[in-house]
């Protein structure tokens, strides 16, 4: 799922990318899931899908879409609205499975005790909500990720992600899996190894005849700096040895995406294949972070080796939000980053309050986010309350990489965080006791923030040319709603609308 370091290019990568320009031809296609997924994992439950993916530092944990044609999809909820005990961060890469009635996740975290990530499961008598966390199922070396899972005629086997972080090659290694899903059997066993190191994971395995076909992400997954494809291989024993594809990498950039990567497999109504991916769009970049993509696979009839193309979406993708805050509870799309701060939130007769207590290295404040699906787009906001604590609008990459515009006592100030420095960008005087924010993005990794007051219009109070600092190496930066004062003092807004351009 993840690499930080630079890797050399080993001999069977710098071929594949000589193949760019020799592949068979693939159309730029669009994204079916919007917005900041990746690792994405899909079930098929009757005529129904479901698709979780990471979700990183964000809180509630691992968000569930579904869908009935693989292209319109809706956020239904999350795998956990509460951390398991045994984790501290880093939600990363969950893979769906059933067994009987039961739906598993199989997830990786970062475990309390000693900061490792590892592989956990939980288990649910359904695919969206309501799963039990069963613990560590797989803790091996200094880490271990990215779980899948197998059923080879009814023995089921379990893959994942080793020795990414330590002095040794990257293996992905197998294991065979208990009946019930939540113990390993038997030895482990390597399924192939990157001697060179140049980042091997998120894989996925298919039989076609007499051939398991092992399907895996080569390069950096993530940031500015991604060199994701996919590569395949294959073998006659589920264990290997695993023949390399001369013609890799099998999915790859194109004029609209790049770094495409880490999915799993479905099949539509009529038994076609198809691979739910990870990608970055070309022109929004780390500001929207790895969204969900679909690819046909197709099987070469000479050589028996696949291909995957990217699939067009016809269907508009649109993601904005418009909240009055009438429900009794916070809609599924609000997240919050949970090392920081634990925001407490209050739903009263269209009215949001929000407060909560902050880490003392925070400093950005109490946040609630949504996801953005574009790089160009408005957020806007009626603060209706006064009190010393800080109100308003924000776009969030980290506690420590923030901006935003809102009133603290009598005046309205734009502000940004970032080298580990809090900084008032500039303030201005209001009286009115309801004063309206807005925040605009333009594509250009700059925003502009205006303030209103009474029934006049939008005035501009200020701007920051190059927020680049704001997308983390994993996740993009988020816009939502901010407080930063003290627990007794609230911010309450009467709204919330991302509109994207």
């Amino acid at each position: 799922m993840r690499r930080t370091k630079k890797y050399l290019i080993s001999t069977f990568f710098v071929f594949g990318l000589l193949q760019f320009t020799n592949l068979h031809a693939q159309t730029n296609g669009d994204r079916v899931i919007a917005g900041d997924l990746a690792d994405p994992s899909i079930i098929k439950v009757d005529s129904v899908y479901y698709a979780t993916g990471t979700s990183s530092e964000w809180a509630p944990y691992y968000p569930v879409y579904k869908s009935a044609d693989l292209k319109h999809w809706g956020q239904v909820g999350y795998v956990f609205d509460k951390a398991p005990e045994w984790t501290v961060g880093s939600f990363w890469a969950p893979e769906y499975y059933k067994i009987g009635d039961t739906y598993y996740v199989y997830y990786t975290a970062r475990r309390k005790s000693d900061n490792r990530s590892y592989i956990g499961v939980a288990t649910s008598r359904y695919p969206d909500h309501g799963f039990t966390d069963h613990g560590v199922i797989i803790a091996h070396g200094k880490e271990a990720i990215d779980p899948f899972i197998y059923n080879d005629g009814g023995q089921l086997y379990i893959t994942f992600k080793a020795y990414g972080l330590d002095d040794r090659p990257i293996e992905l290694l197998g294991s065979r899996l208990s009946a019930d899903g939540l113990k390993l059997e038997g030895e482990l066993f390597s399924l192939l190894q990157d001697s060179a190191r140049i980042g091997m994971e998120g894989q996925s395995i298919l039989k076609k005849d007499q051939y398991y076909y092992l399907f895996y992400s080569v390069g950096n997954c993530c940031g500015g700096g991604c060199s994701y494809a996919v590569h395949v291989a294959r073998s006659e024993h589920i264990t290997g040895p695993y023949q390399l594809f001369s013609g890799n990498p099998i999915l790859f950039e194109n004029d609209n995406w790049k770094c495409m990567g880490h999915g799993t497999f479905t099949s539509d109504e009529k038994g076609d294949l198809y691979y739910l991916h990870h990608a970055y769009n070309k022109k929004s970049s780390v500001f929207t972070g790895r969204e969900g993509m679909l690819a046909a696979l197709k099987w070469d009839g000479a050589g028996g080796w696949p291909t995957l193309t990217t699939v067009p979406n016809p269907a508009p993708v649109r993601s904005d939000v418009y909240d009055e805050f009438n429900g009794a509870q916070l809609a599924p799309y609000w997240q919050w980053d949970f090392r920081h701060a634990t925001p407490a939130v209050q739903l009263t007769k269209g009215v949001l309050k929000l407060s909560g207590e902050q880490t003392a290295d925070n400093l950005t404040g109490v946040v609630l986010t949504v996801r953005p699906t574009s790089d160009h787009f408005d957020v806007t906001t009626t603060v209706v309350n006064r009190n010393k604590a800080l109100k308003g609008l924000v776009v969030y990459g980290d506690a420590g990489a923030a901006i935003g515009v809102g009133v603290e006592g009598d005046s309205v100030k734009v502000w940004k965080v970032t080298h580990q420095q809090r900084v008032t960008v500039k303030a201005a005087p209001v009286s009115s006791s309801a004063v309206g924010l807005k925040i605009e993005m333009a594509g250009d990794k700059g925003f502009d923030f205006f303030y209103q007051t009474g029934k006049g219009g939008w005035t501009r109070l200020s701007s920051i040319p190059d927020a680049g600092f704001l997308p983390q190496w994993d996740r993009s930066p988020r816009p939502g709603l901010h407080c930063k004062g003290s627990v007794k003092e609230n911010a309450q807004f009467s709204f919330f609308r991302l509109q994207n351009k």
